[in-house]
């Protein structure tokens, strides 16, 4: 197997619908597998068979995993200090993934917008929490 590198999203019973809204939004090839997909013999917990075990979404620039949060306590979203920095080739392109994003029930954080570093950036927050960073260098 090749080395590779994804961001790992805990999500609180969402993951499935969350994953196939990115899938619309950024495109892909998206892959869930649901305990209920696998063999449970010898699991330390009894999850439920309709939750998500693992799912991954490869888009273009990047890949995504994700898995339903087993407990009340498992990697809060809400409050952390973390973000998903999607790069993009210029602003037109950023600003139609934060409209979809925001039409699918997101809120901006921070306005896409010139920065004073010269390139263009802003944050959505979508309906699962997620903060998006948006980059671009052009218009």
């Amino acid at each position: 197997m090749t080395p590779s590198l994804a961001t790992y999203i805990a999500l609180p019973g969402t993951t499935a619908e969350a994953m196939e809204h990115w899938h619309d939004v950024f495109g892909g090839d998206l892959h869930i597998l649901r305990y209920g997909d696998m063999d449970l013999q010898g699991m330390p917990f009894e999850p439920d068979p309709q939750a998500v075990a693992h799912s991954t979404l490869t888009m273009p620039g990047g890949v995504i995993a994700a898995g339903d949060a087993m407990g009340d306590d498992d990697y809060p979203l809400t409050g952390t200090a973390y973000s998903l920095l999607y790069t993009t080739g210029t602003a037109t392109e950023a600003r139609a993934l934060i409209e979809k994003l925001e039409a699918g029930g997101g809120h901006t954080g921070m306005p896409f917008e010139k920065a004073p570093w010269g390139d263009w950036y802003g944050q959505v927050f979508d309906r699962y929490g997620v903060m998006w960073s948006f980059a671009a260098s052009q218009e």
